[in-house]
């Protein structure tokens, strides 16, 4: 066995373990084994992103459930990959050309563009997937999948055809969210909702009927009063009952506008009255559908005013033109006053710009299987931790709207629809069998009715020659992914449609189309996902309803075409003070540099402890540094062990010859083991964390380690060799445990000390020994006892590293008959143990379970009657608290007797523990 250094250094180790691990394709899954299978597919990163601790908790989760997996005797697929992310690639992409080039996509065209796109990912992505490896990930790295994949655009163009065919995909012009910066639709996930500040606006509309009289609106988008088509106000509103059916003078682009009523108004907010703006907010244009109103739209997709009609506003930025609208109704004597106002503003989750509703054509899907996606959550054939997820899912889906699925970008899935627009009559030959789904054949010219998918409507019923008369303008849609049709119809006029879909409509296929066939027979239904609660309906829910959809699964069966089985929603990171984390707050640190000081495993362990279920988690660098003290404190126990010479390869122990010691530690352990599994079973990582923490530090080194020096350090072998096989046996077990937490270390140390098996990472995970230990109430004293007298000492500030003397009046036999023991956790110079022990008056105590402990020493007779006070008032409460709990009629009836009976002990200890604490206290007197 090779001597460990001194000091832990992971810049040593985790290179060399990472390495090894995948030279010796230790995580390449075989879907040909024999065992049961265990998936995860990883939510795949921005081919643009680099390593966040959001990150580094979700990948740490997954690894501890793919290596946990491993050592439960599982095949383990954990199948990485990563997304193209269209706007999010456009953007950095654009930015770099506008940066270093002066120039645009549209300067360079759509090709050319494409290509720079593609020399710049390969250039500048996909750094995220070697910065995952520094982390230790476990993942299947031969089968790294991305969403721009040959094999994967293909099957995402299936699916639309697929859907298209089924009229489940169509396109219509409707009321989108739009991103004027990068002017692409977004759908409402897409929207995020923050609080602004800004003003009200009160504007006065003079009644055409009634001059002089003023209708007084407020609004906080005075730049769109050029777009106003109507004044409304509630029907049971009865101030302004008598101007129904009037008109009002819009004050900008001045036109005569009607005024209607509709119950969507909410007669609370301002005057009551609203300016109805169809072409520039969701609600304004529900109520112009319900009234038939018209739709004028005065912004440029860029966000700035196209009303050449007010050229005070023309062309200005949307933000500007408010502002300058105050002023020119000010001007006009049209602007009542302004107030100070907060509202909620959607925001764009891509660019982080204020999103407009607008009036656009896009594609959009109809959700196929809600009910059925609704079902299998609230079965749990699919559960989610934390449950409460399981309501907000609900709530999305019963009110689930049509999916924008279109985007004007370039980088992604383009669309694989062609488009033909024109004035002159396509003969009928030209329109091949995929315009007409429901048709075995095209049909003959002059007649026959046939059903037409894409005019906007499920069904239309045309006839060929009747196809463009009433409208010549009309646009045909064909969708096809077949090269022979494709060319049939490129060659007779039809062009490709220039958008493509949203990035989500290609990772909604990430659970199943990212398997070959043979690996999907395997490893699908999947066993887990970890993700962030921010994308349960982006992704989770979507993923859900593609498997329920398309039926992947090894038969039609609902439970083998669930996308997965568990999903696991994991927690916000914000920094001490509640805030979240970013660039412009600077308070986000940069993992990697937490690697480089603290290790891949202390930024793991010390990450998962402070990841409560589902919870966010408040950050602070001292837990990554307590995980590195953690890993330091292993190192250091292993190499005490090493001061005894080699251990054996596969520990054993001698049940008959253990200590007491030994017995409560194995006992630790046992109880350890139920805590970790009904942790685990509810995927709390941070009790398991915490359990291992407390069990290496306390119960193992702390304690055990400790009160084995004295075995190790006798003159009985058998003692001495009891001792270390326990050592080496708990020691086996710990670095079984902490695995999945902290790879790298228990790699390094299992090797060193030669244990069985080849790499721990495919090692079984310990077993309970389930053994009796009858000593335990013998040790919980002893360990009581030496508590007190570490209490003591703190409270009469003596150095815990100096020697002092201690006396125990108490007639316990087996403390007896373990005082070298005791004396050495005491690190006591002397330790008296005698029932009829007379303490020097003054002296300080502790009553304990097991007698009165008094470290006997020169006393400050003020400090120790402040100190013996403070212990009588604190025995008198935990004694108010048991005598309440007994006085409880309904807490003695139902409890169980065991519990009851337990807390008649402790009143009778706390009786006693008073008693000779005010005893002490009197003298002092």
């Amino acid at each position: 066995m090779a001597e460990l250094p001194k000091r832990y250094d992971p810049k040593s180790v985790e290179p060399k373990w990472y390495q090894r691990w995948t030279e010796n394709r230790d995580f390449v899954a075989n879907p040909n084994s024999s065992k049961p299978a265990f998936s995860i597919v990883m939510p795949p990163p921005n081919i643009t992103g680099v390593l966040t601790l959001g990150h580094v908790l979700n990948d740490t989760i997954q690894d501890i459930l793919a290596r946990r997996a491993r050592m439960q005797g599982f095949e383990v697929l954990w199948l990485p990959g990563m997304d193209h992310a269209g706007i999010a690639t456009q953007t950095a992409v654009e930015k770099w050309l506008h940066k270093n080039e002066g120039v645009t996509r549209r300067d360079l065209g759509r090709e050319e563009f494409l290509r720079r796109v593609i020399e710049w990912q390969d250039k500048h992505g996909g750094i995220i997937i070697e910065q995952l490896k520094r982390l230790g990930c476990s993942c299947d790295w031969s089968r790294q999948r991305y969403t721009l994949d040959d094999a994967y655009v293909a099957a995402v163009q299936k699916v639309f055809v697929d859907l298209y065919r089924k009229q489940l995909i169509y396109r219509g012009r409707r009321m989108i969210n739009w991103d004027p910066a990068a002017q692409t639709a977004l759908s409402d996930e897409e929207v995020i909702s923050k609080p602004q500040k800004g003003n009200l606006y009160f504007v006065r509309y003079e009644i055409v009927e009634e001059p002089g009289r003023f209708l007084e609106v407020a609004t906080t988008r005075p730049e769109t009063i050029m777009a106003d088509t109507a004044m409304a106000f509630h029907p049971g509103d009865k101030r302004y009952a008598d101007l129904l059916g009037k008109h009002a003078w819009r004050p900008l682009a001045r036109e005569k506008i009607p005024i209607i009523a509709d119950e969507a108004i909410d007669p609370e907010f301002g005057t009551g009255v609203l300016k109805v703006t169809p072409a520039h907010d969701a609600l304004d244009f529900e109520i112009g559908q319900r009234l038939n109103l018209p739709i004028v739209d005065v912004l440029h997709p860029d966000g700035r005013i196209n009303c050449p009609a007010v050229p005070e506003l023309d062309g200005l930025e949307r933000f500007e033109a408010r502002e300058k609208a105050g002023e020119v109704l000010r001007a006009r004597g049209a602007l009542a006053k302004t107030e100070p106002h907060e509202n909620n503003v959607g925001f764009s989750e891509r660019s982080d710009v204020p999103i407009e509703p607008r009036i656009s054509e896009q594609w959009f899907l109809r959700y196929p299987k809600t009910k059925e996606a609704l079902d299998v959550v609230r079965k749990h054939l699919i559960r989610f931790f934390p449950v409460q997820w399981e309501k907000v899912y609900a709530q999305w889906l019963e009110n689930i709207r049509d999916w924008c699925i279109s985007r004007q970008v370039w980088w992604g899935h383009r669309i694989p629809v062609w488009v033909h627009r024109t004035r002159s009559l396509v003969r009928p030959e030209v329109l091949p069998k995929i315009f007409l789904p429901d048709l075995d054949s095209v049909g003959e010219a002059g007649g026959k009715e046939v059903s037409l998918s894409g005019l906007g409507t499920s069904r239309t019923f045309l006839r060929y020659e009747e196809l463009f008369r009433d409208d010549p303008s009309l646009t045909i849609y064909a969708a096809t992914t077949d090269p022979a049709e494709i060319t049939h119809l490129e060659r007779h006029g039809f062009v490709q449609d220039s958008d493509t879909l949203d990035t989500w409509f290609s990772s909604w296929l990430w659970a199943y189309e990212t398997m070959d066939e043979q690996t999907r027979k395997k490893f699908y239904p999947t066993s887990a996902l970890v993700t962030a609660p921010d994308i349960i309906f982006f992704w989770v829910a979507r993923m859900i309803i593609a498997g329920l959809e398309f039926r992947p699964g090894n038969s039609n069966r609902v439970e083998d075409n669930i996308a997965f089985r568990d999903v696991y929603f994991t927690g916000l990171i914000r920094d001490k003070l509640g805030r979240k984390m970013s660039k412009s707050l600077g308070n986000s640190p940069d993992p990697l540099e937490l690697i480089d000081r603290y290790g891949a495993d202390g930024l793991r362990f010390g990450l998962m402890r402070i990841a409560p279920s589902g919870q966010d988690i408040r950050f602070d660098e001292k837990q990554i540094e307590e995980g590195r003290n953690f890993a330091t404190k292993l190192w250091n126990a292993a190499r005490f062990r090493q001061m005894y010479g080699p251990s054996d390869a596969s520990p054993k122990i001698d049940q008959n010859s253990l200590s007491i010691y030994a017995g409560e530690v194995l006992a630790r352990l046992d109880q350890t083991l139920d805590v970790i599994e009904a942790a685990y079973r509810e995927y709390q990582f941070n009790v398991v964390a915490q359990a291992l923490y407390s069990f290496v530090w306390s119960d193992y080194c702390d304690w055990y380690l400790e009160a084995a020096k004295s075995e190790i350090s006798g003159q009985d072998p058998a003692k001495k060799k009891s001792a270390l096989a326990v050592m080496d046996y708990v020691f086996h077990a710990i670095l079984r445990l902490l695995h999945p937490f902290m790879p790298y270390l228990t790699e390094e140390l299992w090797a060193t000390f030669g244990f069985d098996g080849g790499s721990i990472q495919f090692q079984s995970l310990p077993e309970k020994l389930k053994l009796a230990f009858p000593s335990r109430k013998v040790t919980a004293t002893i360990y009581e006892l030496v508590e007190a007298g570490r209490n003591l000492r703190a409270e009469a500030r003596v150095a815990s590293n100096q020697k002092a003397k201690f006396a125990l009046r108490s007639s316990d036999d087996a403390i007896q008959r373990e005082r070298p023991v005791i004396a050495h956790l005491l690190n006591a110079s002397e330790l008296i143990v005698d029932p009829e022990y007379k303490s020097p008056t003054g002296v300080p105590v502790a009553t304990i379970s097991g007698g009165d402990l008094f470290l006997v020493m020169e006393v400050d007779r003020d400090a120790e009657r402040e100190r013996l006070d403070k212990g009588i008032a604190k025995v008198q409460g935990d004694l108010r608290a048991a005598e309440t709990k007994l006085k409880n009629k309904s807490f003695v009836d139902r409890a169980p007797a065991a519990v009851v009976e337990e807390h008649r002990r402790r009143l009778k200890d706390f009786s006693a523990q008073l008693e000779k604490l005010k005893q002490a206290r009197e003298c002092l007197n």
